[in-house]
């Protein structure tokens, strides 16, 4: 049977899924709409199965996974023979160690600013608070400056290889692209050469793509 995904192809946390799965060159999977406007991840149907009432969930022949990172390295697990690595090997202790860090800095220093920027800018109703927005820029400025040394020494954030932690970053920094982050970025030419690259993989453009049908 075919991965199941519930979620939405416009929701950030889906995408860092989607995203995944077309780099590992899986194409036989269903989306399962869950719309998030209506409210539908709250109904009792969808949270016996994601109890927290958030997509993406995973449904891999009734083996259920909530929790888009989480399903990215289980994906990037089960697939490790196919499409790009992603991943080390658990038995590669520094590489390991190294790309677990990234995904830490991630979900602590970009994610979150990067998130609160994007709800400050697009998602509230009525005016945007200005103040809090420059607050969240500035700290994503804090964060990108520690990038910009990290990437004058590698390609990535784990080494000279992409993984998973780098492709984190992509569905909520695209979405902050357009209300300051770009500006922020291109004070740091490291952080924007590894940026670009990210944005240019044919899997994204596939994910944008297929988000807009």
């Amino acid at each position: 049977m075919p991965l199941k995904v519930y979620g939405m192809a416009q929701s950030a946390c889906t995408r860092r899924v989607l995203i995944t799965l077309a780099e590992k060159n899986i194409t036989d999977y269903e989306l399962v709409i869950v719309n998030l406007p209506l409210r539908e991840q709250y109904q009792p149907s969808y949270t016996e199965k994601a109890p927290f009432g958030k997509v993406p969930l995973l449904d891999d022949n009734g083996f259920l996974i909530y929790e888009s990172r989480a399903i990215c390295q289980y994906i990037a697990r089960k697939y490790c023979d196919q499409g790009t690595k992603l991943m080390p090997k658990e038995v590669d202790l520094q590489a390991y160690g190294l790309f677990e860090q990234a995904c830490s800095v991630e979900m602590n220093f970009f994610d979150v600013p990067v998130y609160a920027l994007v709800w400050e800018k697009r998602a509230q109703l009525g005016e945007p608070d200005e103040v809090m927005a420059k607050k969240n820029l500035d700290l994503l400025d804090t964060t990108l400056a520690v990038y910009e040394t990290i990437l004058s020494k590698q390609k990535f954030l784990a080494g000279d290889e992409i993984t998973l932690a780098d492709l984190y970053h992509l569905p909520y920094g695209a979405e902050a692209w357009e209300v300051g982050l770009r500006d922020v970025i291109r004070k740091y030419p490291h952080v924007t050469r590894w940026f670009e690259s990210l944005q240019s993989r044919d899997s994204w453009k596939r994910v944008l793509l297929d988000s807009s049908l």
